[in-house]
């Protein structure tokens, strides 16, 4: 069987039907007129979607790491988290908060949370579902219940987190964080909500809504947008006039041609390796620079 065309329209409806208002049936009645029938857009949805099979670049028990589940004291209560630590460092580490999309602590979160602490850091990958009983395995129920968030309650976690990582065994007291989608949206706003963040990297994430704001964040950002990512792109303008004019300091990459969660690479069709290779290079040697 031929594979099918993938189109941006596609694309765009998975978004919307992942980030903001459009229910199952209505992603899937809308891609069945995309792709032409029923049978097309059955074989195309798994495509758009994340497949956890895919997760592992650094498999759970490689000897080059140390990985265990934790849990740790957040905003109100225990958070359960997943710790990786490079095998055999030498010294003490800067350590790196791994922040999740809106599925929750899942394993391709969990994988990237090995590839940090393969580059010489400690990782903290924090479970932001723990609140409403851990990460559940339907990434459809994951989603609704973030979106139901009191957006206070995860920015409290993850500047409990900070705290966590700051005095933690074999670190060095630097902390950063990096985030992803809804994960990037949280780094944005941790920044703006914990001084002592030493530096953050966020992927495609939503920008605060107000810029007043922006004058609290201390660490420097790193922030990294997909070309055709209109919905979150639209706001990167109001945030670079709100850090100039707050002579914060900041680096902006947009990877034309790439769509939302271009580092994603457990989705067919969104994942971009040139531009996650690329990105991955400049969050890593940033981190390096700021935490080391």
């Amino acid at each position: 069987m031929e594979k099918p065309l993938i189109t941006q329209a596609m694309i765009d409806a998975y978004d919307e039907y992942t980030h903001l208002m459009l229910d199952r049936r209505g992603f899937m009645d809308r891609l069945t007129k995309l792709a032409g029938s029923g049978a097309a857009a059955a074989a195309i949805a798994p495509m758009l979607a994340a497949n956890s099979a895919l997760a592992a670049q650094v498999a759970a028990d490689d000897s080059r790491i140390k990985a265990e589940d934790i849990t740790y004291p957040g905003g109100k209560g225990d958070i359960k988290g997943y710790l990786v630590r490079p095998a055999h460092a030498s010294g003490k580490l800067g350590a790196v908060i791994v922040i999740h999309e809106n599925r929750g602590l899942n394993e391709h979160i969990r994988d990237v949370a090995r590839r940090v602490a393969l580059e010489g850091f400690i990782a903290l990958a924090p479970d932001l579902l723990s609140g409403e009983g851990g990460t559940p395995s339907d990434e459809d129920k994951a989603r609704d219940m973030i979106s139901k968030f009191d957006p206070a309650q995860p920015i409290a976690d993850d500047v409990a987190a900070v705290a966590y990582l700051k005095t933690i065994d074999g670190g060095n007291g630097k902390v950063g964080a990096v985030g992803f989608c809804w994960g990037g949206g949280q780094v944005n706003m941790l920044a703006v909500n914990a001084p002592d963040l030493d530096a953050g990297v966020a992927y495609y994430g939503a920008q605060p809504k107000d810029p007043a704001a922006v004058a609290k964040i201390h660490a420097p950002l790193l922030l990294h947008y997909a070309g055709l990512d209109t919905r979150i792109n639209a706001g990167i303008d109001a945030y670079k006039k709100a850090l100039d004019d707050n002579h914060k300091q900041y680096t902006v990459y947009v990877y034309e041609g790439a769509n939302h969660a271009f580092n994603n690479d457990t989705s067919a069709a969104r994942y971009d390796k040139k531009a996650a290779d690329l990105a991955w290079k400049r969050t890593i040697d940033f981190l390096k620079e700021k935490l080391g």
